[in-house]
């Protein structure tokens, strides 16, 4: 009895672990970053995309140094449900920078700042 127990409670102990390394594969990336995250990074506020590490190693992605997710990779084969993963929208990463495109109302001159921003605005007139 006490060797059916032990072995119960070793099954149970192995089973928590696997489950455990079976969720740490999936991390997290943002719309522009270049890091990874874990899940309950402070930095995933405004945008969070569900990623496999493999993937997420292959593009280049490094790991965040506040959340600190796993960086070793313990199967080849990552199992993480297709409606989980949504592909991240692909944003060019060489944008050049051109003046703000808003007039003034007096004069109607344009703005002289310069922006990167895909509205065409710059921070002032966003």
């Amino acid at each position: 009895m006490k060797k059916l127990i032990k072995y119960l409670m070793l099954l149970t102990v192995l089973t928590i672990l696997f489950v455990k390394t079976a969720d740490a594969q999936a991390v997290y990336i943002t719309k522009t970053g270049s890091k990874y995250h874990d899940e309950t990074c402070q930095y995933l506020s405004h945008s969070k995309y569900p990623i496999a590490l493999i993937d997420a190693k292959e593009r280049g992605y490094e790991p965040c140094k506040v959340c600190k997710p796993t960086t070793t990779v313990t199967r080849k084969e990552i199992e993480i449900e297709k409606s989980k993963i949504i592909e991240p929208p692909r944003i060019e990463k060489n944008v050049v920078s051109k003046q703000c495109s808003v007039r003034a109302k007096t004069t109607g001159n344009r703005c002289r700042r310069m922006t990167k921003n895909v509205s065409g605005k710059c921070w002032q007139h966003e």
